[in-house]
């Protein structure tokens, strides 16, 4: 079939743009909803929902993507989206939500695809990283924020898949008055 040329420039494909991304989901999710059925599991996902919402809109972190029992967030402030994964981690403990959160996060130049998708190393580290995160964590690059390298919360050198060689990484949840003192 031929394509119709409407005289239109097709997009640049590489126009480049900083932003955070971060990957939060629920742990557990799977097997809670085969041990407690659906209609309870869409009541925690509920809730989830209304946190995330609620705190992304105080904190100026938008929802890119729900993915089911988590979701992706894009900001143009990299320790505005670590404070408000923090908020997101303690209102789910402080609430009825029975599953604990994990996350991964991650910042840099990605590609923006069609006005609405990011595409890069960036946005894959942030998911990666989220794979790996045990429940309660926030799993980041050890050099996100400065002075993060000099605290508890440095985990060490992980092996990151499509990844080449190891990443130094810290757990952000471990130090979340360093990452608030760095959103002036």
């Amino acid at each position: 079939m031929n394509q119709v040329d409407l005289g239109f420039q097709r997009p640049a494909t590489t126009h480049r743009v900083k932003r955070a991304f971060g990957f939060i989901d629920l742990s557990g999710f799977t097997h809670y909803t085969v041990v407690n059925g659906d209609d309870r599991a869409v009541e925690q996902l509920s809730e989830f929902r209304r946190i995330v919402r609620a705190t992304g809109s105080s904190t100026g972190v938008r929802v890119a993507k729900w993915l089911g029992d988590g979701a992706m967030l894009v900001s143009v402030d990299t320790a505005s989206l670590v404070m408000a994964i923090n908020r997101i981690l303690r209102a789910v403990q402080e609430s009825d939500i029975e599953l604990p959160l994990h996350a991964g996060v991650s910042d840099g130049n990605v590609i923006l695809f069609e006005g609405d998708d990011h595409i890069g190393s960036a946005v894959n580290l942030a998911a990666r990283l989220a794979d790996l995160a045990e429940p309660g964590q926030i799993l980041a690059r050890s050099d996100l924020f400065p002075g993060v390298n000099r605290t508890k919360a440095v985990l060490g050198p992980v092996l990151v898949a499509g990844f080449d060689g190891p990443i130094e990484v810290a757990d952000l949840a471990l130090v979340p008055t360093l990452v608030e003192a760095l959103n002036l």
